[in-house]
């Protein structure tokens, strides 16, 4: 069972209780639907309630909800660089190489798989929840939700000003001018399995840049996602000229032995401590081979 749980503020004071469960626990529609139809599904003090009831600042409201399509993933060995954990999330540092999800060709060699381990040698079971996701050759900073709850106010949040995600890239050329903004549309390139391209007709998509150092050979650049489209920064990146360091899909030079992309920074309002959070994950090896640092 999937508990999603709220104390009243006395901001939220007269409000309903689905203004509660949609404003202030990010709920869907179908989920709250879901609940009401459960003798169990939506209790305000311990008692059943509709929707529609008005609730009072110190009043405890709760959905209960099963879990349907929950699973916990197969444990394999496998290191993981956590860098923050509390009851509601953590922050890992992931590798370059390895992917985040079990698939055709990784079905148990995946960043879920090492932390379903490292969990289950504490005697828990994990619910793998990845918030932002980063591709197999992407290394640096990922959330991981420990709650359905948290799972879906944090995604919620994704693209706004309360969660920032700074990435580093290595560009075969230093972009000109050095400092702008990409948003330009993205779309699937038809026949073409796991490959985009700009296109007019595609979704929206806007990546800021900044070129933090610059040589004969290439350049560092920080970019700022506002956006989440598949291969966005590397998309982007190569639409003006610039492809990533090792991404010879998208026109890069093989100088690695994958696209040369680190999320770097993630910054945070948690929003179950209130507080702003940062966390930063250094450069990874590969980078610092080729003679770059910050």
């Amino acid at each position: 069972m999937r508990l999603f749980e709220k104390t009243i503020t006395e901001q939220e004071a007269g409000w309903t209780a689905e203004q509660v469960l949609r404003r202030s626990l990010g709920l869907s529609t179908t989920r709250i639907k879901r609940a009401k139809f459960r003798l169990d599904g939506i209790l305000l003090d311990g008692v059943r309630i509709n929707t529609a009831q008005r609730v009072c600042p110190g009043q405890h409201l709760e959905l209960h909800l099963p879990e349907l399509e929950e699973n916990c993933l197969e444990s394999a060995p496998g290191a993981v660089d956590i860098l923050y954990e509390d009851e509601w999330l953590l922050v890992v540092n992931k590798p370059a190489g390895l992917p985040v999800h079990p698939g055709p060709g990784h079905y148990a060699d995946t960043l879920g798989n090492r932390l379903a381990r490292y969990y289950r040698e504490q005697g828990k079971e994990l619910v793998f929840r990845p918030v932002n996701r980063l591709d197999k050759g992407t290394s640096g900073l990922m959330l991981c939700a420990k709650r359905a709850q948290s799972h879906e106010v944090l995604q919620n949040l994704l693209h706004t000003d309360e969660f920032q995600r700074d990435y580093l890239a290595l560009l075969s050329h230093a972009p000109q001018p050095p400092e702008g903004t990409v948003d330009v549309p993205i779309a699937p390139v038809p026949g073409v399995l796991n490959c985009y391209q700009t296109d007019p007709a595609g979704k929206y998509a806007r990546t800021d840049y900044v070129t933090l150092q610059s040589r004969t050979d290439g350049a560092l650049v920080q970019l700022r996602l506002h956006t989440g489209r598949t291969h966005q920064i590397r998309v982007h990146m190569a639409s003006i000229g610039c492809p990533l360091l090792g991404d010879v899909q998208y026109g890069g030079e093989p100088a690695l032995s994958g696209p040369a992309l680190h999320s770097w920074r993630v910054r945070l309002t948690h929003p179950f401590l209130q507080k702003q959070m940062e966390w930063t994950a250094p450069l990874p090896e590969d980078f610092r081979e080729l003679g770059w640092d910050l």
